[in-house]
């Protein structure tokens, strides 16, 4: 964590210098030199492998202390990348890991829909049989990195058997029928939408088996979901401490800020429910790691980590007072930042349905 925190610290000017709801190609190069794409897409004597998801908690949390934009790139650069790198063939893998690891692509990950977001499973993006290949019909909505990235990683329908009827592909983004616009967000990362028209696929394009494609998501999700709450933690570690500075100097009715038990004692709140979040992201990181069952953990983790960071970064706000609000200040920005891992990847309400249904089996 302490390189990640290193070299987010050198990278404000780089992320301010991109446009926003954009990728910023100057970004993704910088986090390859630092080796940080490099530490998520390792490489040996046999090929790419993923990375731990400790690993990838630690890196994601070092960034999101110090420039939250290096920490989405890096992050949507994973996300859309571990379909290809776990279910790609060894052609596939070869042909888009190492521009992505080299930070000289972006890739997307395309699951949500207009129909389908919270249930996911739903989604009707239409997987046809052309011979021996596909041809996919249909929109996809919120999708990381579009309509810039090079490659998708799609899911799509291909059989009407639920979560067994969906196939994962990689979809180049320059493939004829595919289109895409730009979302405009709360806080600009590169988000879009995506239209399908007719976009042949060749069989060899298909990520692990056909109608498997909900395994590789969820395969992908459960690795990913504990790094959002690393994520989390760091934006809130970062409000903390800004809290913390500010009311040890800030001075009111003749004495600190700190020196206000109203005020001292909601940062300590703040500091022991982040310490706590920080433990359950290292738990489900680690079962993940271990090979356990970790639906749960991801879910315990990523909704206690997102809902606490939320609340850090509004009580940094309150002691800060109306310059806080300011557009431009540290605090405006990660009031802006910290509201979406609340719903992507599985919005909080999900994750206490999987907790629950945990309970019960």
């Amino acid at each position: 964590m302490e390189r990640a925190e290193e070299v987010a610290r050198s990278l404000p000017a780089v992320a301010a210098a991109g446009e926003p709801g954009r990728v910023n190609p100057a970004l993704l190069k910088a986090l390859a030199e630092a080796g940080l794409l490099g530490d998520i897409f390792r490489r040996d004597d046999t090929g790419y492998a993923p990375t731990s998801a400790t690993a990838l908690c630690l890196i994601r949390e070092g960034l999101a202390r110090h420039c939250t934009e290096a920490e989405t790139a890096l992050a949507l650069q994973g996300l859309g990348a571990y379909p290809i790198l776990l279910a790609g063939s060894a052609a596939t893998v070869e042909a888009w890991i190492p521009r992505i690891a080299a930070g000289e692509v972006a890739v997307g990950f395309a699951l949500t829909e207009p129909g389908a977001g919270s249930d996911a499973a739903s989604l009707t993006l239409a997987a046809t049989r052309d011979g021996d290949a596909f041809r996919l019909s249909g929109e996809k909505t919120f999708i990381s990195n579009a309509p810039d990235a090079a490659v998708y990683s799609v899911f799509a329908r291909t059989s009407d058997a639920g979560s067994r009827g969906i196939t994962a592909f990689a979809v180049p983004g320059d493939t004829e029928g595919l289109r895409g616009t730009r979302q405009t967000m709360v806080s600009p990362h590169p988000i879009g939408r995506l239209t399908f028209d007719e976009v042949y696929v060749p069989a060899a394009a298909v990520l692990g088996e056909v109608d498997g494609g909900w395994r590789v998501a969820m395969r992908t999700l459960d690795m990913f979901r504990p790094s959002v709450g690393a994520f989390a933690v760091g934006m809130g570690q970062a409000a903390l401490d800004a809290a913390v500075a500010y009311t040890a100097d800030r001075r009111a009715f003749g004495r600190p800020l700190r020196e206000f038990q109203a005020v001292s004692h909601q940062l300590a709140d703040v500091a022991t429910r982040l310490h706590a979040a920080r433990l359950l992201v290292h738990d489900a990181a680690a079962a993940y790691d271990a090979g356990g069952r970790t639906g749960h953990l991801s879910a315990m983790a990523k909704l206690f980590a997102t809902e606490t960071a939320q609340l850090a970064v509004d009580v940094a706000i309150q002691v800060h007072g109306a310059r806080a609000l300011e557009h431009g200040h540290l605090l405006e920005h990660l009031y802006r930042e910290v509201r979406a891992p609340r719903i992507y990847e599985g919005a909080s309400e999900i994750q206490r349905e999987i907790i629950a249904r945990h309970l019960y089996s």
